[in-house]
Order: C-alpha cells, then structure tokens, then sequence
C-alpha cells in the first residue's frame, strides 16, 4: 500500500518511522513535514491514514473510489486536490488518463495514485534535488505534482498534433481520402481529444484558486503565500494546453468535415460517369427496340442496306455522345 515515506525539515529528508502512526508526531517535532505515497490502496488499509492525519470523509471516499474529476476541494484541516495525467500511445492512437489524489495540511501531504500513467517516484526524486523548494513545506508536493501532470500534458499535446498532421496528410492525399477507414480513424482521434479536454480543462479553475487568482477573493488554506507565483506558473502552461486541445478539436472537426465532402464530391463523379455509360447504353438499345418491334409496315425491313445503316447510325451516336461527355468531365 505505502509506496514511501519520509520526513523532510528544512528541504532535506530523513526516512520516516516504520510505524505510520508516529510519522506525524516526529514531523512536527522535527519542526518539519512527513509525505506518505499510496498506490490504490484498499478502503481497510486507507483507515490507518485517515485516523491518523484526519482526513474528511468525503475526500477519503472520493481518493477510494476514484473516476473523478480535477478540483480542489478546502476542509477544516487539510485541502484536498485531484489530478488527472494521461498517458498517450502513439502505437494503438490511445489516451488514457490515471487519477493522482492530494492531501495536504500543517505537516503532512499524503498522495494517492490510481493507475500506471501517474508515477510519482520521479517527482519526489526531482523535488528532494531542489531543497529551497521542498522547504517551503506540503504545499510544495502539491506543485512539483501538478507541475510535472501539466508538463506532460504539453508532451502529449505535441504528440497529438504530430498524429494529426499525419491524418490530414492522409485524408487530403489523392487515394488516402476514399478510404473506408479514414472516417473511422478520424472520428477515433476526436474521441482521444475529447478524453484529454476532460483531464485538462477542469483543472484551470484549482490552479486558478491555488495561484491566487480567485475572483472569490482570499487564498487557500494551507497554502504558502510565497508558492503562489509557481502555481501561477502551471496555471499559464495549462492555459496553453487547453488552448492546444481546442485547436485540435477544431482541426479534427474541420478535417472531418472536408473528409465527407470530399466523400460526397467522389460520389457524385461516380454518379455522373455511371450516367454517362447508362446513356450511352441507351441509345441502341432504344434503336434496337423500335427495330425488334414485329410490325409489318416498316419499309426499312426491305431495304439491302438498313442492317448497315443502322449499325453506323449507332456507331456514330455513341462516339458524339462519347465525346460530349468527356468534354464535360463525366467520364
């Protein structure tokens, strides 16, 4: 269940106690902060934690349970933030999204992690490297975590744009167009797109309350004043991303779009080139058939010369026709 713990005073770490329940008293005498890391922990091995740091019960129900969505949500004594990292395979043209839940107060900063794209061992290594950071106490796990999400965020948006020049070079290609597949790739992308809109685009307004921004006025509990300007930081490279995600969004739309009218334009040559021959076809099986009709007064039947003329009287109405149509494109 526990991933790592430690007690870090002044930016610098020292190995948490063996049992959970004194990690918290030894990082407030130590005048520091204790992080415990949780990997899909179980409700009866989650108890522990939230006896010990006090946890509200509706945020502990919501790190059990996951499926939620980013927010940051304020209790008595800690704050509680959920992120969403996705993790996109270039492979299979797949986004996936992980759950990364936050607890932070006084002394403490707990987080839990659901799934295998959010691993945190890289973070905690990265931040324990910058102790003027780490010093700044639990609110700084809270911004090396989202710093780091919002950061890939960026990665996997460049990758999606790299894919989709791919699929509009494609799309717009002379053979690539009339695919039968393209549609459903097209539409399997903008599914990828939107499944990204939903781990970015909720998390502006916590960043957004976390940088201080708030139009509500006031700061956030158990947030150092000074961490303000970082969180500031990851709230504009989440605005370019989200601004990314829309662009996407609307290429894909639009590439769509011109995918099925493109579809439709080849319908419609199809159409008029099948036209065109059944035209053709027409004009001696019409001539044929007033000639198979069997009446007795057509003088032509006895002429030496009517099987040849007709034959030529059709030979030369297909090759005008043959070449009034070609002359318009039909064929």
């Amino acid at each position: 269940m526990i991933v790592d713990c430690a007690i870090y005073r002044h930016g610098h770490r020292t190995e948490g106690p063996e049992d959970l329940s004194d990690a918290l008293a030894e990082a407030r005498a130590a005048g520091g902060f204790v992080w415990i890391g949780l990997h899909e922990p179980s409700e009866r091995e989650f108890d522990l934690v939230t006896q010990e740091f006090g946890l509200h019960a509706l945020a502990v129900e919501d790190a059990l349970k996951a499926h939620q969505r980013p927010k940051l949500e304020v209790y008595d004594d800690s704050l509680f933030m959920v992120l969403k990292p996705v993790v996109y395979e270039p492979e299979s043209d797949t986004v996936s999204a992980g759950e990364v839940m936050i607890f932070i107060g006084d002394c403490f900063a707990v987080t839990v992690r659901h799934g295998e794209g959010a691993p945190l061992a890289a973070v905690r290594h990265r931040l324990e490297a910058e102790p003027e950071m780490l010093g700044k106490g639990p609110t700084s796990v809270m911004y090396a975590i989202s710093d780091a999400v919002v950061n890939h965020y960026l990665e996997v948006a460049t990758e999606l744009q790299t894919d989709l020049e791919e699929l509009e070079t494609e799309v717009f290609s002379p053979d690539g167009g009339g695919s039968r597949h393209t549609a459903s790739r097209i539409y399997t992308f903008k599914r990828q797109v939107l499944e990204f809109r939903r781990a970015t685009g909720p998390l502006a307004v916590p960043l957004n309350r976390l940088a201080g921004a708030s139009a509500l006025g006031g700061g956030v509990p158990f947030v150092d004043d000074k961490a303000r300007p970082f969180f500031r930081d990851v709230h504009d490279h989440l605005t370019r991303v989200n601004e990314s995600v829309e662009s996407l969004d609307r290429l894909v739309s639009d590439i769509l779009s011109a995918h099925l009218a493109q579809m439709s334009v080849r319908q419609n040559d199809d159409m008029r080139k099948i036209s065109a021959w059944a035209a053709m076809a027409a004009v001696p099986t019409m001539i044929a058939g007033i000639y198979g009709m069997n009446f007795e007064h057509m003088p032509e039947l006895h002429w030496v010369w009517s099987y040849p003329a007709v034959i030529a009287v059709m030979a030369v109405l297909e090759v005008l026709l043959y070449r009034l149509f070609q002359r318009r494109g039909w064929l």
